[in-house]
């Protein structure tokens, strides 16, 4: 209640908790409207984003294998880095996986692609909430929300996909065992690594959000470093579809440098925050 009742603060007459929930209800509608456009889009070129797009990992000729053998080449390692070739061959176990899959990529897709204008809604909603002075610190903040969603999908896409179909498509416990997954389980994995990671590199502009309106403290987030870094490490097991130590270890460097990073933003504005401080009482 105290939300809604500090954003009658900025509101032009009093807003009943109904009248917010009436609001919120039209930003939601608005959001699921701006998805579904997406969708469509995406449903319209369906084959072309399976074909090129979702099955690019799967393809030898995928640009991440080149880009890491030309990196292994180039700091002296050899063939360290360089993938070894895999023969990738997808299934469809049920008569209609293969259609209400293509409904699945289109919603994702659409949300993706609709994302800033999601998070701007949002952002409406909220803003009414926060203080003049907290406002003008959040300048930009769907910009950056946006940036770093689209890096962590692109970092799931580009480098923790290829490394898991790689690894899963080399391993084998005898000859005799063909590797064929459903065409359904791949989606579901590709979907999950690069929507989870979109959403977990949010973590310093949310850090930093919080120190800026005063919620949080670097001092607190020193103090649970190893906390923190066992929290990362079980995230980085959730979000990765397969339990292989290397998919695991590119998930969690990321991510806990983003936390450190975090730490390093809230210690630049609690110091900032601290001289202005000093500068009203003096």
């Amino acid at each position: 209640m105290d939300f809604f009742n500090k954003r009658n603060k900025d509101t032009q007459g009093e807003m009943s908790f109904i009248d917010h929930l009436e609001e919120l209800r039209w930003h939601l509608i608005r959001s699921v409207i701006a998805i579904l456009i997406g969708a469509i889009v995406v449903f319209y070129f369906a084959n072309f984003i399976v074909d090129k797009i979702l099955l690019g990992p799967a393809h030898e000729g995928f640009i991440t294998y080149s880009w890491f053998c030309k990196l292994g080449h180039l700091v002296g390692i050899g063939d360290t880095l360089c993938f070894n070739s895999v023969k990738t061959q997808f299934i469809a176990t049920a008569m209609t996986e293969q259609f209400v899959t293509t409904f699945t990529i289109a919603f994702v897709g659409g949300f993706i692609i609709a994302f800033p204008y999601v998070f701007w809604e949002f952002w409406r909603f909220i803003r009414p909430a926060l203080s003049e002075k907290e406002a003008q610190k959040t300048k930009g903040v769907i910009f950056w929300v946006s940036l770093l969603f689209f890096s962590g999908v692109a970092f799931g896409y580009f480098i923790l996909t290829p490394f898991m179909v790689n690894f899963y498509f080399n391993y084998k416990l005898s000859p005799m065992v063909t590797i064929m997954p459903t065409f359904s389980d791949y989606v579901e994995n590709l979907v999950y690594t690069t929507v989870g990671i979109g959403v977990l590199f949010q973590m310093p502009l949310l850090v930093s959000l919080l120190a800026r309106i005063g919620f949080l403290k670097a001092s607190f987030l020193k103090k649970y470093r190893r906390h923190a870094f066992v929290i990362v490490l079980i995230a980085a097991a959730i979000i990765t579809p397969s339990t292989d130590p290397f998919s695991l270890m590119i998930v969690t460097i990321p991510l806990y440098a983003l936390f450190e990073a975090s730490i390093s933003l809230a210690s630049r504005i609690n110091k900032r925050q601290e001289e202005e401080e000093k500068k009203e009482w003096s």
